[in-house]
């Protein structure tokens, strides 16, 4: 399943009882200052264990509806929320892959946080990318999944898929600084 950018989608697939029809751009100045602060307070290790809180503590009602769905949830999360993000350019699909299994596969052709950030001559975190990776790895994790993000910088690809035990380790430098 393909879905052209910005398509239509059903927005009850996103757990939250929010009911704006599209997300608000400037939220991304806050969470790259946020980002900016707790970097400069306490360090990488510290960006990352937030955003490992995000994952399984802010995320909880997504990833549990992951791990109730599987795989359809997440491709349907996944378009409901590009389908509301201001700027997005993502095609969100089911892909069988080479070892006969399938994953849910992100084309983030335009990352809507990181257009608007530039739009509007914000300084980007240079680790802002990996958010993607923590967060979504952690909210993954708890439902039984693993990702897996290439690129960045305005563009990547994230990969959602159950893991085997032989998968290789996210390798945060195939994730692009900002």
């Amino acid at each position: 399943m393909h879905s052209p950018p910005n398509a239509p989608a059903d927005l009850s697939a996103l757990p939250y009882q929010d009911t704006k029809p599209q997300g608000a751009a400037d939220f991304y100045f806050g969470i790259n200052a946020t980002f900016r602060f707790i970097r400069a307070q306490f360090g990488m290790p510290g960006l990352i264990a937030y955003w490992q809180d995000l994952g399984a503590g802010y995320f909880k009602p997504v990833w549990t509806r992951w791990k109730e769905l599987g795989l359809p949830g997440i491709e349907s999360y996944w378009r409901a929320f590009f389908a509301a993000e201001p700027g997005s350019n993502v095609a969100v699909q089911i892909q069988q892959t080479s070892r006969q299994r399938s994953e849910v596969v992100l084309e983030v052709k335009t990352c809507p946080a990181i257009h608007h950030l530039r739009e509007h001559g914000r300084e980007i975190v240079p680790e802002f990318c990996q958010q993607c990776y923590f967060i979504n790895a952690t909210a993954a994790e708890q439902a039984g999944f693993a990702v897996r993000v290439t690129g960045g910088n305005g563009s990547c690809r994230q990969r959602f898929f159950v893991p085997t035990g032989g998968d290789p380790a996210q390798n945060l430098e195939e994730i692009s600084r900002c």
